[in-house]
């Protein structure tokens, strides 16, 4: 406020300038040692040390004002009552006093926080030089909040006569946690080591799963082709190249070249029609980018349409994907002969993991319905 010193310092250190301004006017009434301080920075610290951090925190200094404005606020009301007659005992006032004040600290704290996270993206957008103010800084300002609210009940404690008795059951309940932590940390440390590996083992298991059915849907498929087509060696060599790209993309994470789900259905469409020679009409409505589950999602199309070109008996088949903000749905159709999902064999993971398990994993769900002469649908569901 005078000169900048205080300014300077506290954009040094990444704290409020309102804290350095507080100590260093305690430090002047204790004998004037805040004054001869308060030079001796103006003279020794370069001007240019403050000036590129020390910038303007209105959000901080409201917080700070608006506790110390509530604390202020509450001791005139108390003082205002107390010269009408109506008695309050200072054991009563100060308590009160800190409290207000360090509960309208940390509430504007919270509020100017998320009004600041806000303004920040606001500003990154328009200017990428945009910086967030510090974390110490703001847990400088909520550390000042809860030691006001602590040292209110120090205070009322103190005034009562009742800190010794407080003193000794807080003895008391750290006797009681020390020896309830003593007698069941082994036990704690067991369910938290046995939590840790069956979440591992979950995690394993679910890549095991995603593993067997893109084998299942890519290197199975393709070798299958291969079986059939072994009368020609070009077709065979071009099977075998567009898989080895397809895994070798695969397992260096590489994303696919679509954008989006409905690019997605078509390309997935577009590759079936071509190694299976069936009419494969995709309508996409909506499109939504491709994250993990949109990829399984177009991964269990891919299988469904997989499927009904090869048992189809060679109808056409129709893909009908539709996104909306709710939810994402596929419909998979064809005229075929049909068959009955309760009669897949056990040992055939192409409907029960490709499609309906991995749907599962990722949070959707998968319907299958068919008829003996009636074709197929398949209908799937993932929630956004």
């Amino acid at each position: 406020m005078i000169a900048g010193v205080c300014a300077g310092i506290a954009g040094y250190f990444g704290v409020d300038p309102l804290l350095v301004r507080i100590g260093f006017v305690i430090a002047a009434a204790a004998g004037g040692f805040g004054i001869v301080l308060y030079v001796a920075c103006l003279i020794l610290i370069p001007a240019e040390a403050g000036s590129g951090a020390a910038r303007p925190r209105r959000a901080g200094r409201a917080a700070i004002e608006v506790g110390f404005g509530a604390g202020l606020l509450l001791l005139s009301l108390l003082l205002t009552l107390r010269a009408l007659g109506i008695w309050f005992s200072d054991a009563v006032v100060w308590p009160l006093v800190l409290v207000a004040a360090g509960g309208a600290l940390l509430w504007r704290q919270s509020a100017a926080a998320v009004a600041e996270s806000s303004e920040v993206a606001e500003a990154s957008e328009q200017e990428p030089a945009a910086v967030k103010e510090p974390r110490r800084t703001l847990i400088s300002r909520t550390g000042l909040g809860v030691a006001l609210v602590i040292a209110a009940g120090i205070v009322f404690l103190q005034a009562t006569g009742s800190l010794s008795a407080a003193r000794n059951v807080l003895l008391a309940v750290l006797v009681v946690a020390v020896g309830a932590g003593v007698i069941f940390a082994p036990w704690i440390a067991r369910l938290v080591r046995s939590l840790s590996a069956e979440r591992s083992e979950r995690i394993r298991s679910q890549e095991r799963a995603e593993m067997a059915a893109h084998l299942h849907d890519s290197v199975l498929q393709t070798l299958a082709l291969m079986q059939k087509r072994a009368d020609d060696p070009r077709e065979v060599a071009a099977l075998a190249r567009r898989q080895e790209r397809e895994l070798r993309s695969w397992l260096s994470g590489r994303e696919s070249d679509a954008a989006g789900l409905g690019a997605a259905l078509e390309a997935a469409a577009d590759e079936i029609e071509q190694a299976h020679g069936v009419p494969i009409e995709v309508v996409a409505v909506g499109e939504v980018p491709l994250d993990p589950p949109v990829e399984a999602l177009v991964a269990a199309t891919r299988e469904a349409m997989l499927n009904a070109a090869k048992f189809g008996g060679g109808s056409p088949v129709d893909v009908y994907a539709e996104a909306t903000p709710e939810r994402l749905e596929v419909f998979i159709r064809d005229r075929g002969p049909g068959f009955d999902p309760a009669a897949i064999p056990a040992d055939r993971r192409g409907v029960r993991e490709s499609i309906v398990g991995r749907m599962e994993r990722h949070g959707g769900h998968a319907e299958i319905r068919s008829a003996e002469g009636g074709g197929t649908e398949v209908e799937l569901r993932l929630e956004r």
